[in-house]
């Protein structure tokens, strides 16, 4: 009887362990990394994506990214609480998976880029020096924060 409850203790330990483990845990973005709210992409590159978003989204999204019953909004409260605390990573494999629906994978990595650009702009995060890069691992970098966050008073 002594084992068995020792074997279950083992077990238990384990397996709160493998739950609570960061190494185990899903990859979360690191707490040292961008977010939206610190310049990620040019006005130049926002220009870029409205014109491609203009020829692959629009008709769907609408010309005011508000969407309509079968696209989901892409700007204001909605689109910010679907991926407020995701990557721009996270909607950028959404994008290139998913769209457009008629077509998937159409779109081009520096394309969706620039769409995302475009889409952040239209949110009224603000544009900053250096384009959006459209490697997956650079963006997976950026979180998506629906507020600004507080300066540190350090």
């Amino acid at each position: 009887m002594n084992k068995t409850k020792m074997v279950a203790a083992a077990i238990f330990v384990l397996a709160a362990a493998a739950v609570f483990h960061p190494s185990l845990q899903a990859q979360q973005p690191d707490k040292g990394s961008r977010s939206v709210w610190d310049g990620v992409f040019t006005k130049e590159q926002a220009k870029r994506g409205e014109e491609v978003y203009a020829q692959h989204c629009s008709s769907c999204h609408g010309h005011d990214l508000s969407g309509n019953d079968e696209a989901a909004p892409l700007v204001g409260s909605a689109f910010l609480a679907n991926w407020d605390g995701l990557t721009v990573g996270d909607l950028t494999e959404r994008v290139r998976v998913t769209m457009p629906p008629n077509n998937p994978g159409k779109v081009s990595r520096r394309q969706i880029a620039d769409i995302l650009s475009y889409m952040l702009s239209f949110n009224s995060f603000p544009a900053g020096k250096t384009e959006l890069d459209p490697k997956a691992e650079l963006q997976k970098q950026i979180r998506i924060e629906a507020t600004k966050p507080k300066a540190n008073s350090n």
